[in-house]
């Protein structure tokens, strides 16, 4: 076959794919042999359809080709009768080995017979090669990275692998050139052709006459927009419409494009929306030149005006807007007093300012956690960590990624135009979307696995009334979503991944601005008939386009790939550059990213400050580094009356600055008498920008007018309906909260909160050891001191609708129904020096653990072991799975070593040395690449995850005469960046980046017993610490200052409080969705959830950040965390 008869069949291969003809795809590559479609394979495979695997290979190679292809079609049909023995079908298994493994025993009959002595198996697993065989899933994803590996080094598959590199419906654009020129070769052109078929070449009818009508029903399809006709894919007759208001936006930036821009087509699933041919109108007018007479035209009267205008070859033009000119401005207006600085914990990605309510933060993050601040106190109000809500709905490529490649990040957060939701797009694949309800609460709504590769931008939209979320991605693609993630368009068109969009109206016409890192610039309609602009952006990469708050001034800021920054006001009627904005001083290494306020001010954040421009101005106003710590490209965001704004730092968090009206709204209640309980750098006059002093009233009632959202009343920025952690129910609340002292949660009495104790749980033989909580949520898993764990479930019923742990209900003690125990190998174990360690598999199949014996695989479905492994000594005493891979295990062992084991190969990759006693425990940072490991040494040593080698070593900061002995145990926190380093004398925060102290609590006052154990909440905002008196203290993790004491009577019962000082809980789990559950397991053996009270939902509230002052007191060193130096410098 020729080469373009190949290039043909490609072009067919893209038209059929595009018109969703997905079985003739397949067998087009299967019968040509050009392009082997992995994806298609990697689906067939998971699918287990063998038939079909076998046969779209049978294209490209057969079984003895070579030793490539032998091996592909070995691992497929040994898989298929794996599969079989697994079902115990044995005559199906039978039918496999006769028939398609027959044929290799001439190769390898010793691995033949050894295959066909599985039949006399009751379980293949029994046999020692095949033993770590998971599930099917399993063994089908493992199997695929074989094949795929096979694949690519096997010759036949050269070249076949890659599909080339192809313009969007590059075949409908040949045709449409074909149409265009057979037109202008009529004798006699018709101005509005109308094209019926392909069959045959195209010709005009002759004219009957100067009156003959003009025809009206030309199709869509024969609507040119760069040339003279437009994509064949759309269909139904183009009816007659008049234009309407501001027709001219969008029609001048097409006017203006350029003739030889390549023909877009729009991808387009159907759609419930209709959309109103005003709007449809508005932008289909053909972009080529006047002059060619022959070329495709329409319009009729109402249209003159506009299509002279966009026929004048005359020059660009400021257009007057129409507005009273803004009053005169002064620089107090621009917020750039720094009011306050706040810890996020990881790299602040995202930030979107509430509609209605000024002083509610929206923050997304590099940890791909999202938190809701109100900045008013100060507070998170809500942290939501990244978690994929169901993996089973996500593609196999993003479930892929998910295990293989780098933590996922946030890239965009916003809030709805009302303020009813909150959308955030990943750096992989999903969206999310929050209800919010006004108190404090974001509620899960919809998950979409919405791109391939990355979503680089998300923002709401409202075409046709109606609600709707629009993304763009590394695809290459802009889609439309509605509220229950039904996909209402695509829109292709762009050639390089899609990097920001602007939705936008002009009265009733609903459009989309979309940016690529080519510097491409396109607009769109709610419609099927693609992009209507095709622009070059500034710098041609990265650009941002935003509206002015009235919107309509459009501006655009961008960074070109050497690093040259671009902001510019477009002129909108003629989509060209109106200004350009000066003052960037160096090259980027970045994309510089900026914002608009109240119609008058542009920011952008670059070299370390935020810099101001007035936007009928293209000077520089003025610029701050806000008193340092900037990032050299900051973030920011203004809020929406444009009198607060937010800039992050280098250091994980992001700064406030305000002008008077924002430092009012920051402002919360005061009264006479609180004035005095202010801190000293409250009390003093505000400076803003000069030697003005503000005086600040007490009182702020503005509320933006134009909100979408009835305003509820704001006091000096606070909304009393609900807006603070406290959730006060009246303004009397608030101002009691702010008048009087904080005090100390206590629980004393059992009634004060929720608790419900594990049925069959109590062995005063076996004290509970460890403890987790199932990654799902619905189940508890305790390992006894004995070697045996129990497993308690959560029934979904009435009583308890989501099936999760609640201390509301008594769960079930779960066994399977053989009536098996997991129950470790203690054989030859010395059970009073055994050191129980267990580790749970992400997806809840798996759990490892030992005491003292060998490391025991159990499923958790059946109980079985499913394989045992490093046998003592030494014995194993600290188990973890690596967080990408679940088949590497770093073992830590009683010889002070560390074993990176892994389990697939049965094999010791590297033994790590550099502890002197056990290891008691270990804690991996995907973020920070690295492995920490703590001893009964009391060290800390901290291993490079991709060599294994140590970067450093630290010892934890003793007591003064305390011997370095007790187990030390070390948790990351959600940010993966702070290290929980917990010692039977203190708690301990570390910087695990640099590995310095951060913050330091010791055993004080009522809590003064040494500490059994602790662990981070699941939002990691909370450290739950138990006490071995009984006590239970409940920490706020940024400050380590106690938040929350719960007396033993909650854990024990009146006869065990007054009995043996020997029974306290040992050791504490937190739930893993909800941040206010913790479980605790007790050396009787028992175990307790224990909840806050339904009324209060939580444990105290945060202690004030005192400087030296608490409300006006001393702080009492039991409420608050210890002073020490290096949290001085913090």
């Amino acid at each position: 076959m020729s080469s373009l008869s190949r290039e043909l069949v490609f072009l067919i291969l893209q038209f059929l794919e595009e018109e969703k003809f997905k079985e003739s795809v397949h067998k087009l590559e299967k019968e040509s042999g050009f392009f082997f479609n992995m994806k298609y394979f990697e689906e067939k495979v998971q699918a287990g359809e063998w038939e079909e695997v076998e046969k779209y290979l049978s294209g490209f190679t057969k079984v003895d080709d070579n030793r490539y292809s032998m091996k592909i079609f070995f691992e497929i049909r040994k898989q298929k009768y794996l599969e079989a023995l697994d079902r115990q079908d044995k005559a199906k298994a039978v039918e496999i080995l006769a028939g398609d493994l027959k044929m290799f025993s001439t190769f390898n009959e010793e691995l033949y017979k050894e295959i066909t002595q599985l039949l006399t198996l009751n379980n293949f697993r029994e046999n020692e090669q095949l033993s770590k065989y998971g599930d099917t899933k399993t063994a089908r994803s493992i199997m695929l990275i074989e094949l795929k590996k096979l694949i690519e080094a096997n010759p036949l598959f050269r070249d076949k692998l890659i599909f080339p590199t192809l313009k969007s419906s590059r075949l409908r654009t040949l045709i449409n050139q074909s149409l265009n020129w057979q037109h202008q070769l009529c004798k006699n052109p018709r101005p509005n052709p109308d094209i019926k078929t392909l069959f045959s070449d195209h010709t005009c009818a002759p004219p009957n006459g100067p009156l003959a009508p003009t025809p009206v029903n030309l199709p869509i399809a024969a609507v040119a927009k760069p040339v003279a006709y437009t994509s064949l894919g759309a269909h139904g007759p183009f009816p007659p419409a008049a234009a309407t208001a501001n027709a001219n936006a969008l029609a001048g930036w097409m006017a203006n494009a350029s003739a030889s821009s390549s023909v877009q087509a729009a991808v387009v699933t159907a759609s419930t929306i209709p959309v109103p041919q005003s709007q449809v109108s508005i932008l289909k007018r053909p972009r080529t030149p006047p002059a060619t007479s022959a070329m495709v035209d329409y319009q009729n009267t109402d249209h003159e005006p506009l299509m002279k205008r966009l026929r004048s070859g005359h020059s660009v033009e400021e257009v007057s807007y129409p507005l009273a000119r803004q009053a005169s401005w002064s620089l107090d207006d621009l917020p750039r007093t720094v009011t306050m600085t706040l810890q996020q914990g990881s790299s602040v990605k995202s930030m979107d300012f509430h509609p209605s309510h000024h002083t509610l933060l929206l923050v997304g993050s590099n940890n791909g956690e999202i938190t809701l601040w109100e900045l008013s106190l100060r507070e998170k109000l809500v942290t939501k960590p990244f978690k994929i809500w169901d993996v089973s709905a996500c593609s196999l490529p993003f479930q892929a990624a998910t295990v293989k490649d780098a933590p996922i990040s946030v890239s965009r957060v916003t809030w709805s135009p009302d303020g009813s939701f909150v959308g955030i797009a990943f750096t992989k694949h999903l969206i999310h979307l929050y209800a919010y309800t006004g108190s404090n609460e974001l509620t899960q709504r919809i998950e979409v696995d919405a791109h391939v590769g990355g979503v680089n931008d998300l923002a709401f939209a409202h075409p046709n009334k109606q609600l709707c979320i629009v993304t763009c991605g590394d695809d290459k693609l802009i889609k439309v979503w509605d509220l229950n993630g039904r996909k209402l368009f695509s829109f292709e068109g762009h050639e390089a991944p899609v990097y920001s969009i602007c939705p936008h109206h002009k009265e009733n016409i609903q459009f989309i601005f979309s940016t690529a890192i080519d510097g491409k610039i396109k607009a769109w309609l709610y419609d099927n008939m693609g992009s209507r602009v095709d622009y070059d952006a500034p710098g041609h990469w990265c650009t941002t386009m935003l509206y002015s708050a009235d919107g309509t001034r459009l501006f655009s800021c961008g960074t070109s790939e050497d690093g040259e920054s671009f902001l510019v006001e477009w002129n909108e009627s003629e989509g060209a550059i109106k200004r350009t904005y000066n003052g960037f001083r160096k090259k980027s290494a970045g994309v510089v990213q900026f914002d608009t306020t109240q119609n008058r001010f542009l920011a952008a954040g670059e070299d370390g400050q935020v810099k101001f421009w007035d936007m009928d101005n293209v000077n520089l106003v003025i610029s701050t580094d806000a008193n340092g710590g900037l990032q050299s490209l900051p973030r920011l965001r203004f809020n929406k009356e444009g009198n607060i704004l937010a800039v992050t730092t280098v250091d994980n968090g992001f700064k406030i600055l305000a002008n008077a009206s924002g430092l009012r709204s920051l402002r919360t209640i005061e009264t006479p008498g609180f004035e005095a309980l202010r801190s000293p750098l409250e009390s003093t006059a505000i400076k803003v920008s000069g030697s003005s002093t503000v005086n600040i009233s007490p009182v702020n009632c503005k509320v933006e007018r134009s909100s979408p959202v009835r305003p509820s009343p704001i006091l000096n920025g606070v909304d009393p309906m609900g807006r603070s952690v406290e959730k006060p129910r009246s303004v009397e609340d608030v101002i009691e909260r702010a008048t009087k002292p904080w005090q100390l949660s206590e629980i004393l009495d059992p009634v004060q909160c929720r608790s419900v104790t594990m049925p069959e749980s109590t062995d005063s033989s076996s004290k509970v050891v460890r403890l987790l909580y199932t990654n799902s949520g619905v189940g508890i898993l305790a390992l006894g001191s004995n070697g045996t764990q129990k497993l308690w479930k959560w029934a979904r019923n009435e009583q308890n609708p989501t099936g999760k742990a609640t201390a509301n209900v008594v769960p079930q003690h779960w066994q399977p129904n053989s009536g098996l125990l997991m129950t470790n190998d203690i054989s030859g174990v010395n059970l009073e020096e055994a050191v129980p360690c267990i580790a749970l598999s992400k997806n809840d199949s798996y759990v490892l653990s030992a005491c003292g014996g060998k490391v025991s695989l159990f499923n958790m479905m059946t109980f079985k072991v499913m394989t045992t492994f490093m046998p003592p000594p030494p014995a194993s005493t600290f188990l973890a799975f690596h967080p990408q891979d679940n088949n590497i295990i770093a073992i830590g062992m009683e010889d002070s070593t560390i074993h990176i084991y892994n389990v697939r190969v049965d094999e010791v990759k590297s033994k790590l040395k550099g502890h002197q006693k056990r290891i008691t425990g270990l804690a991996f940072s995907t973020n920070l690449n690295i492995l920490v490991s703590s001893g009964a040494d009391a060290q800390l040593c901290v291993w490079s995850i991709d060599t294994w080698e140590k970067r450093k070593s630290i010892p934890i900061q003793l007591p003064a005469g305390k011997a370095p002995v007790g187990d030390t145990r070390v948790q990351f926190h959600s940010d993966q960046l702070r290290l929980l380093v917990v010692h039977e004398t203190q708690l301990a925060i570390y910087d695990a980046s640099k590995m310095e102290r951060i913050r330091q609590w010791v055993p004080q006052d009522v809590l003064h017993a040494p500490i059994s154990y602790a662990a981070y909440s699941c939002n990691s905002q909370l450290i739950y610490a138990t006490f071995c008196d009984s006590n239970i203290g409940v920490f706020d993790a940024d400050s380590l200052r106690l938040r929350c004491r719960i007396a033993p009577s909650i854990c024990l019962s009146p006869a065990a409080l007054s009995g043996s000082p020997s029974l306290y809980p040992l050791v504490v789990a937190a739930h893993p969705l909800e941040p206010n559950q913790f479980a605790v397991g007790l050396t009787d053996g028992s175990v307790k959830v224990i909840e806050p009270s339904e009324s209060e939902g939580k444990w105290g509230s945060s202690p004030p950040m005192d400087n030296g002052i608490m409300n006006g007191r001393t702080a009492s060193s039991s409420t608050t965390s210890n002073h020490t130096a290096d949290q001085a410098q913090r």
